[in-house]
């Protein structure tokens, strides 16, 4: 088949978006598909494209101060040239990733065109809105283009059950979702070896820092760490709407002892992490995103570091009844005596952590089930490839 993904996200850019496409692209190409990706001109800092086994076509997009494809103005800037890439392109399926209105551009257009299109439901980008506290009127309106993507899409795929519990509840019919679990590149974030010097008492936060997630909590716990741990830091990498609280929460609590490093390529985080004596990951509860299961919960374990979870609902789950780490109510105090027993020795047995990333949560065979399941629902419509057109490459 031709197979085109589109995404406002592809590798080299530092996402679990851009992993996650890149391992179900290798995936469809070593079945022997051709396959070409529509995405955006990656910002140079960003690093050389790595190869893969698709065509890359990149065009320039709109970005934000930071450098990130986020806000609405930048999704129309990817979202409305989309729509005439894809007209204009020979297809026989499309996969695309959120935001909504990327879904209801490829649903409009594969409409069109009589082509299959599967949406990739990372997340519920409606419930995570709500979760941040957006106006009732932006939460609708993102709603209703989640709506029309889900019912439109040939096949929806969820990274845990929680979201595809969420994806039928928004009207997806539970035959056309398919689980394929979220995971991480287990030959990128490895256990070893560790920085020569010993960074001491560090714990580390990777990803996106937004207000459901509440990382704050991390700070505000971190002057009842240093009076047990007095060297103890923070490293905050990555970004997101809630960084500039965290930088002044950071520097009227703990001054000098938390550093924000920004977005870092994949192998500098998975060093950092390898030397830490613990992972930071945060979900605020009952503001209805307690279903998600964050990627930087894998990141850490593929690199044998424990993951202290802060929060309730499926990832604290994941992390308790698996041994990944500790668990934590999502309050300063409870997070604070967590933190001390990770940064004074928690015995969680690494080698453990780094064989149940590799069995459960790897990208290789996550993006093999996706190409698997794509391949099953376009050969059951008996899919008849698209008459040729010009392709402008």
């Amino acid at each position: 088949m031709r197979v085109v993904l589109a995404s406002r996200l592809f590798v080299p850019e530092v996402a679990a978006a851009a992993f996650r496409l890149r391992a179900l692209t290798d995936a469809l190409a070593g079945a022997g598909h051709e396959v070409t990706v529509l995405t955006t001109r990656a910002p140079e800092a960003a690093g050389p494209p790595p190869e893969t086994g698709a065509r890359v076509l990149r065009r320039p997009v709109l970005r934000d101060r930071s450098g990130s494809v986020r806000g609405y103005l930048q999704y129309a800037s990817f979202d409305v040239p989309l729509a005439f890439r894809l007209l204009l392109r020979r297809m026989d399926a499309v996969v695309c990733e959120p935001p909504p209105s990327t879904g209801v551009v490829v649903a409009a257009v594969c409409a069109l065109r009589r082509v299959p299109f599967f949406y990739y439901a990372a997340d519920i980008w409606s419930d995570a809105l709500v979760a941040a506290g957006a106006p009732r009127p932006v939460v609708a309106v993102m709603r209703g283009l989640e709506r029309i993507a889900l019912r439109r899409a040939t096949g929806v795929l969820a990274v845990s059950d929680g979201v595809a519990e969420r994806a039928v509840a928004l009207g997806a019919t539970p035959e056309r979702v398919e689980v394929v679990s979220n995971g991480i590149d287990t030959a990128t974030f490895t256990p070893g070896p560790h920085q020569e010097d010993d960074p001491g008492p560090l714990l580390v936060y990777t990803g996106t820092m937004s207000e459901w997630q509440g990382a704050d909590v991390f700070v505000r716990a971190l002057p009842k760490v240093r009076r047990s741990v007095p060297d103890a830091r923070l490293v905050f990498l990555g970004q997101g709407s809630a960084e500039p609280e965290l930088r002044e929460l950071a520097s009227r609590l703990a001054p000098g002892a938390v550093e924000f490093g920004g977005i870092v390529p994949p192998e500098a985080a998975a060093r950092l992490l390898r030397s830490a004596r613990g992972a930071l990951v945060s979900i605020v509860p009952g503001r209805g995103y307690d279903f998600a299961r964050p990627t930087k919960i894998y990141a850490a374990t593929a690199c044998g570091t424990a993951v202290l979870f802060a929060g309730a609902g499926d990832a604290a789950a994941l992390v308790r009844d698996n041994g990944l780490g500790l668990v934590a109510d999502h309050n300063p105090d409870d997070v604070a005596d967590r933190m001390i027993d990770l940064l004074t020795g928690a015995a969680i047995d690494p080698d453990h952590l780094v064989r149940w990333t590799e069995e459960n949560a790897s990208l290789r065979s996550t993006g093999r089930r996706a190409a698997r399941w794509i391949e099953q629902r376009c050969a059951t419509r008996s899919v008849v490839p698209a008459r040729p057109s010009p392709d402008p490459g």
